[in-house]
């Protein structure tokens, strides 16, 4: 449970340090001195109550109000995530552009990525900035995850879909240098097996991640009303690129044939 400390609106909560700082608030916190101390607004029962607590377990209000300031740095220190927003742009609304998040992020990765998509349209056009990185960045690791489809009415078995999957891929791909591409095979089977790769998201170099509901299409990421968030939390990154190497290693996810 997060301390109603931190729960406080951030200008109560540099109210709250300065009166610890300068003992203006201090033990045994009488609730009528909290209230005094943060004003009116201040949710004074609970603040009262949990600085009380504190200080039966030996922190007093310098240390208090030192604990609040490093929260408060940590805080800032963390980039919010972004709102990413394909379409019609919305006056007053700040928010990045699919085209731009994804071309920056597959074109300033230097270690590894992570592209997961249902579908692409247009393989020379859709890959082209990335693969024109990859033949100028030999040091960086790519990993495609993309869904192949089984067209309505097709008998063929699901080896030879993937490889004339494969050979559209390939025979179109823009550059040199060739990711490594997985697909999940269920979406080739039909009844209750069957199941898709929907995820849409990116992760470059372990370090910054889009999740976002577009495919790799120039509607998905000029026109259709699409929405994601970018984040630079490496928690959420490294997470993420865990979970799709992890489908990778149970077979889950398999590599598409050369």
């Amino acid at each position: 449970m997060t301390t109603p400390l931190l729960q406080l609106p951030a200008n109560q909560r540099q109210k709250l340090i300065s009166a610890l700082r300068t003992k203006t608030l201090a033990p045994p916190y009488p609730d009528i001195a909290v209230r005094a101390a943060l004003g009116a607004e201040a949710n004074t029962t609970r603040i009262a109550t949990e600085l009380r607590a504190l200080n039966a377990q030996g922190i007093n209000g310098a240390a208090t109000a030192y604990a609040l300031t490093l929260a408060d740095d940590a805080r800032a220190s963390i980039r919010a995530p972004e709102l990413v927003w394909s379409g019609a742009t919305v006056p007053g609304v700040h928010a990045r552009k699919t085209r731009q998040v994804f071309d920056e992020l597959t074109c300033s990765a230097r270690r590894s990525l992570w592209i997961s998509s249902y579908t692409y349209w247009d393989g020379s056009q859709a890959f082209a900035k990335l693969a024109e990185h990859m033949d100028v960045t030999p040091d960086l690791h790519v990993k495609l995850l993309l869904n192949v489809q089984r067209p309505k009415g097709d008998n063929a078995a699901a080896s030879q879909l993937a490889s004339a999957f494969a050979s559209t891929l390939w025979g179109h791909w823009p550059g040199d240098r060739h990711p490594d591409v997985f697909y999940d095979p269920r979406a080739l089977k039909d009844g209750p097996e069957k199941a898709v790769l929907h995820a849409k998201a990116v992760v470059a170099d372990d370090e910054i991640a889009f999740v976002t509901s577009a495919n790799l299409t120039e509607k998905a990421f000029d026109e259709n009303i699409e929405v994601g968030l970018l984040t630079r939390d490496r928690t959420v990154a490294l997470t993420l690129a865990r979970h799709f190497s992890v489908l990778i290693e149970r077979g889950i996810l398999e590599p598409l044939p050369d």
